[in-house]
């Protein structure tokens, strides 16, 4: 059995969006709706379809090709705006279509420069309004430790729990043992928290495991508590709660 919740909603269920939902290509903006719908391909989170009469007139470009899938027959689209070419990167959806999806758009989520819910920037697909992230101070012991040598301490975590994904423990940077870091170029980023300004691989006896800790500096408002701290994969670290060694588990995610 787990020991975080997992996500409940089945593939292909389908719910409105009550937010404004706009979209740029080529510093235009493409698309802009009060009508979008949440569509769940997979059960961890949905994907925007667009209704096609709110994309900008002449942005999608037919490809004269269709594909069946499980919601309905899609037509293939590139989209052109701003100067800028992007083939294949959308399905407009006909009148076989699942309840609600007739006349809609799927977009290839990186195919536009910036996705927008309301007037704040969402990253890597739209927020699943199922899910739940909470930022929460704690006075539990958290060691994180990898090939014996000790990478962090700390009485004062802020844990986060979010629907889906175990528990993440993010330390004081006081508490980090920075002598077994190495500092990454990698950035990623997270619909809930927005983007990462730090990563660090961890250098041990046995070489450089890659990206291991990240961290946050300028999260989104509501994860706030997290601004500056650092946390690690749990599947790639062992980690200690109040002395009790914690399993690792399978997901990845940050």
């Amino acid at each position: 059995m787990s020991d975080y919740p997992k996500m409940i909603v089945p593939v292909d269920h389908v719910e409105p969006v009550p937010r404004r939902i706009r979209a740029v290509l080529g510093g235009e903006t493409i698309v802009d709706t009060l009508q979008a719908r949440y569509v769940w391909e997979w059960s961890a989170y949905p994907q925007f379809y667009i209704p096609v009469k709110d994309v900008q007139p002449g942005v999608l470009v037919d490809e004269d090709r269709e594909e069946r899938q499980s919601r309905g027959t899609a037509r293939w689209h590139g989209l052109r705006a701003g100067g800028v070419s992007r083939p294949g990167c959308a399905r407009v959806f006909g009148d076989d279509a699942l309840e609600g999806l007739a006349g809609t758009v799927r977009f290839d989520w990186a195919a536009l420069d910036a996705w927008y819910e309301e007037d704040e920037e969402v990253f890597v697909h739209p927020r699943n309004p199922y899910s739940r992230v909470d930022a929460l101070r704690s006075t539990r012991t958290v060691r994180v430790e990898l090939d014996g040598l000790v990478l962090a301490e700390s009485s004062s975590p802020v844990m986060v729990f979010e629907t889906g994904l175990p528990t993440r423990y993010y330390l004081n940077r006081t508490e980090v043992n920075f002598e077994h870091l190495v500092p990454s170029d990698t950035v990623t980023a997270c619909p809930y928290k927005g983007q990462t300004t730090g990563y660090w691989s961890v250098r041990t006896g046995s070489g450089v495991q890659p990206d291991l800790a990240w961290s946050y500096d300028f999260p989104t408002r509501q994860l706030q508590p997290i601004a500056g701290l650092i946390a690690f994969y749990n599947e790639k670290v062992d980690i200690t709660l109040d002395g009790t060694g914690l399993d690792r588990p399978f997901t990845h995610f940050s």
